[in-house]
Formats: structure tokens, C-alpha cells, sequence
């Protein structure tokens, strides 16, 4: 799994591509982590290039989001193809996140 992180205006964007699973997921919650320990608040979560998130990647993301959630933090996941789309929903995670069609799209609710 590969993270890339940028800074667009007042919004921090996490790209993440490949796999997200019990192995990638712990690199994924430190390299964010970071970034909010640093005082960004405001995320949005590009996971088109996810091609697949287990349960462990779920976890992260809930974690995530409950810790910018005590910050007064927000977070919209954008960009889902539909394998991971449809774990989301399957999880009843669609129902939790706020999520985009597009990182235009996240980025103008900002």
C-alpha cells in the first residue's frame, strides 16, 4: 500500500493506493496520525486507488475518524471503486463516513 500525503489549501488530502489490510493498515494509522498530532483537522481521504480494504483497514478508518471527531475534526472519504464501495456499505460504514464520488467533489464541501 502506498500513502501520499498533500496539503490543498486548508485541507489535507490522503491518497491511498493498492491494498489496505491487517498488514498495511498500522502504516497507514502512523502516517496519518502524525499529520493530526501536527494540528491538521480537516481530511479528505482519496481512496481511488484502493483496490481493497479489510477489516483491519475498516478499523483504521474508524479510529481515524473518532480522533479528529474529539479534535472538532472532519473527515470525507472520497473516490471509492466498487469492491470497496460495497464493503462499505455491506459494513454499514456508508452509513458512519461522508463520502464523495469525487476528490472534486470532497474538496468543494470543504
Amino acid at each position: 500500500m502506498e500513502v501520499n500525503i498533500r496539503k490543498e489549501e486548508k485541507v489535507l488530502v490522503v491518497s491511498v493506493i493498492g491494498r489496505m489490510d491487517a498488514i498495511s493498515a498500522p502504516a497507514f494509522d502512523t502516517q496519518v496520525e502524525e499529520q493530526i498530532d501536527r494540528g491538521e483537522t480537516s481530511l479528505v481521504l482519496d481512496l481511488s486507488g484502493l483496490d481493497y480494504i479489510s477489516s483491519a483497514g475498516l478499523r483504521s478508518m474508524l479510529t481515524l475518524a473518532k480522533k479528529l471527531k474529539r479534535k472538532e475534526g472532519e473527515l470525507v472519504l472520497c473516490g471509492l471503486q466498487d469492491v470497496v464501495k460495497e464493503v462499505f456499505e455491506v459494513s454499514g460504514f456508508s452509513t458512519i463516513f461522508e463520502i464523495c464520488g469525487s476528490l472534486e467533489e470532497a474538496m468543494e464541501g470543504q
